[in-house]
């Protein structure tokens, strides 16, 4: 059970990363110095490549800005609507960016630090999460170990996006030996826009259990307000 709830979380936290984006320079009123957008009716579409079975499947899917917000662990986080159904939930606390992930399955839900924007390129932040066995009262400690490992400009799909930040993010699992799990995250935001890059490669070989997830997903297009 700690396996299989370990493989849950380790498939699904990345998966529902922020999504933000835009079709170039970002326009309206929105907030140009941040990397979110909060206005209600702004669309971010995606395009994503997933390679975790061999066979590459592209599929696309949409973000779209609500008129909502909700207070959870005592954090405003603006409501975001998922095409494909569901929301997402993000927060900007002065420099930090913060998203409330509930985990499919696992009875844990926690507020995920995805970026720190007042660090260096080369400066790293730890989280640590516990994550609860469903019906049972078994936590298994996973540690997300962020960096920021560049700040410069991107290219993707065609539009250069300038102040682009690039965060590595690595998966620690305790429970698991050494070489069990392997993870490679890489995730970019453009100031004013949000995420325009992710590539998500985790890899999990452990007694019968071998997991694989691949995902590559760039910005197509946007309308911010």
């Amino acid at each position: 059970m700690r396996k299989i709830a370990l493989i849950a979380l380790v498939s699904t936290l990345f998966l529902s990363c922020s999504k933000n984006s835009n079709n170039g320079s970002p326009t309206g009123p929105g907030t140009p110095t941040t990397f979110i957008n909060n206005s209600a009716g702004s669309t971010w579409s995606y395009h994503e490549t997933n390679s975790s079975t061999g066979t590459p499947v592209e599929s696309d899917y949409t973000v779209t800005s609500t008129n909502s917000d909700t207070t959870i662990q005592g954090k405003a986080f603006h409501v975001y609507s998922y095409s494909f159904g569901g929301f997402q939930y993000l927060n900007q606390s002065s420099t930090d960016y913060y998203q409330y992930d509930s985990i499919p399955g696992i009875s844990s839900s926690f507020v995920r630090l995805f970026l720190k924007t007042n660090l260096d390129p080369g400066q790293t932040w730890d989280q640590n999460i516990n994550v609860t066995v469903p019906n049972t009262s078994t936590t298994i400690p996973v540690v997300l170990a962020n960096k920021i490992a560049d700040k410069n400009s991107r290219t993707v799909n065609g539009i250069n996006y300038q102040n682009v930040i690039h965060v590595q993010t690595t998966i620690l699992a305790a429970p698991l030996p050494a070489g069990a799990l392997q993870s490679a995250i890489d995730a970019y935001y453009a100031q004013g826009v949000g995420l325009i890059e992710s590539s998500i490669v985790i890899s999990i070989n452990y007694l019968t259990i071998v997991e694989n997830v691949n995902i590559h997903t760039t910005l197509a297009s946007a309308n911010l307000k």
